[in-house]
């Protein structure tokens, strides 16, 4: 039997397994949050790629197609040629890749829409407790952080407690609390704000919708529990940094601090949260060396050299052999 089919099966269940294991428990990821966010999607696309070569492999093997791209043989004479216990494990493997593939197009589906019906329950909420013109919000100097703020998209609720969320997406919101205002200071105020914008500008939803559908897309007994929670890490390590850029680390870690209890609901992305700790010590630790950055960037390049051609070379023969007969 082809080496291809149970090679790329192996890496697939290697990189949904013990990579994001490995990946989520390194240190490193925190001090170069770009180039460990593009480390975990590679990670991520070749895993899917892998398990998508493996059923093209697979295909070939059980199927044999001809120079038409059409079936040369049969189940019976498969069974024959390969034995009944390796041909039965061939149509399971087979069938557990088709079904990644149908559960991968359904989990995006399903993520997106709940998603988005959850995003505009809320958005239609917020504007309606909105209290941007109350006299919290206006006591502050017309040229303040604050008064910038009150823009079409930036909502103000009425709860005491320091809250801080942007709802991302075509209407998007950024929803601070009068608490937010009684607590911080105008520097604090300015990171609070980059903080959101980074994630509205940047997507970083898009990322976090992506890797929930993967995650629900391979069976429970290989895929990896960590990823999830790692990239979700890395997405409010890098929108820290660009508040870092807009106002230094002190009111960075000022508004986190002070954010560290509020919760986002489902679908938002937040300030606060349990790794305000974790966050906060990062602010005064230096930067990663630039050569960790690029073994990075090499390595998710890598990553995805092999799987990629193992699948798109294989659809254009097959391709080019039903478009010549």
């Amino acid at each position: 039997m082809n080496v291809a089919a149970p090679v790329f099966a192996a890496l697939a269940l290697v990189l949904t397994g013990p990579v994001p294991m490995a990946l989520s428990r390194a240190r490193w990821t925190h001090r170069a949050p770009r180039a460990a966010l593009v480390l975990w999607q590679a990670v991520a696309i070749a895993a899917v790629l892998s398990a998508f070569g493996s059923g093209l492999a697979i295909a070939s093997q059980l199927l044999v197609p001809g120079p038409d791209g059409r079936p040369t043989t049969s189940p019976t004479r498969e069974i024959d040629a390969l034995g009944a216990p390796l041909w039965t494990l061939s149509v399971i493997v087979f069938a557990l890749t088709v079904l990644i593939g149908l559960r991968l197009m359904y989990a995006g589906i399903r993520v997106g829409v709940r998603t988005r019906r959850r995003r505009a329950r809320h958005r239609i909420l917020v504007d309606l407790l909105d209290r941007a013109d109350s006299p919290v919000a206006r006591s502050r100097r017309a040229d303040s952080p604050v008064a910038r703020a009150r823009s079409s998209y930036v909502r103000v609720l009425d709860m005491p407690e320091p809250i801080a969320y942007c709802l991302p997406g075509v209407r998007r919101r950024v929803v601070l609390s009068e608490g937010t205002f009684t607590s911080l200071g105008d520097p604090e105020l300015t990171a609070v704000l980059a903080h959101e914008h980074s994630h509205l500008r940047a997507r970083h939803d898009l990322v976090l919708e992506f890797f929930t559908a993967v995650h629900e897309a391979f069976p429970r007994f290989v895929r990896s529990g960590s990823a999830l929670g790692a990239v979700a890490l890395l997405i409010e390590l890098l929108a820290d940094d660009s508040a870092v850029r807009a106002t230094g680390p002190t009111p960075v870690a000022r508004a986190l601090v002070a954010c560290s209890n509020s919760v986002a609901p489902q679908g938002a992305l937040g300030l606060g949260g349990t790794s305000t700790l974790l966050r906060v010590q990062r602010l005064g630790e230096p930067a990663a060396r630039r050569r960790i950055p690029a073994i990075a960037y090499l390595g998710s390049a890598a990553i995805l050299v092999l799987p990629t051609i193992a699948v798109a070379v294989p659809w254009l023969v097959e391709l080019e052999r039903l478009l010549r007969g």
